[in-house]
């Protein structure tokens, strides 16, 4: 008998994708300062991949004390442009000072999804899409964060591909889930190796 699932996120984005799949899922979102557990790895140098994939288990790991008998999916996603590893954007300027620092440069999205059962880590998974913006004329920045409004504010890189985001892009070398932050042919993979979904 399969168990149940729980999506550990506030994500809308991360919803769709699982639901779209056609996912029988409960969603509930961890309440972890992931900035006061980010500050200490990246202090240390651990890696933006590692971060993803320790942030993704730090939120499942959260909820799965409130659903034990369930599987519960962790997913989180860092943006490193070099060393620099960047975040959402806390309001419209900064979205604005983000997409003039990525304009004609490349950049890396790692998205890591990890499955917690009973407070355990039973696997994970860090998949990671690389990105070059064209370079960008700081007015058609302003023209297009009027258009895309909030929304810019609730993506790490301040554009969402599936919508105006992708007239920023110049080259895309990485899957269409891993850039939206849920690895998702992977995570089909293994829930139907577990038999928790038909395959």
């Amino acid at each position: 008998m399969s168990k149940g699932i729980v999506l550990a996120s506030s994500s809308v984005h991360r919803r769709e994708l699982l639901k779209n799949a056609g996912i029988d899922f409960t969603a509930e979102s961890s309440d972890l300062d992931e900035r006061a557990i980010e500050a200490p790895l990246l202090e240390s140098g651990v890696g933006p991949e590692d971060v993803a994939a320790i942030l993704a288990e730090a939120k499942a790991t959260d909820v799965s004390e409130r659903h034990p008998n369930e599987i519960v999916i962790g997913a989180d996603q860092t943006l490193s442009l070099g060393d620099e590893v960047l975040h959402k954007p806390a309001n419209m300027e900064e979205a604005r000072r983000t997409l003039l620092k990525l304009s004609g440069r490349t950049h890396q999205l790692n998205s890591a999804v990890v499955l917690v059962e009973g407070g355990k880590v039973t696997w994970r998974h860090v998949a990671t899409a690389t990105i070059t913006l064209r370079a960008l004329d700081p007015g058609f920045v302003g023209r297009y964060l009027a258009q895309a409004g909030r929304k810019a504010t609730t993506s790490v890189g301040a554009y969402q591909i599936e919508k105006e985001g992708i007239q920023l892009m110049e080259r895309i070398e990485g899957d269409y889930f891993t850039i939206i932050g849920l690895p998702l042919l992977p995570l089909l993979k293994e829930l139907r190796e577990r038999g928790e979904i038909d395959g």
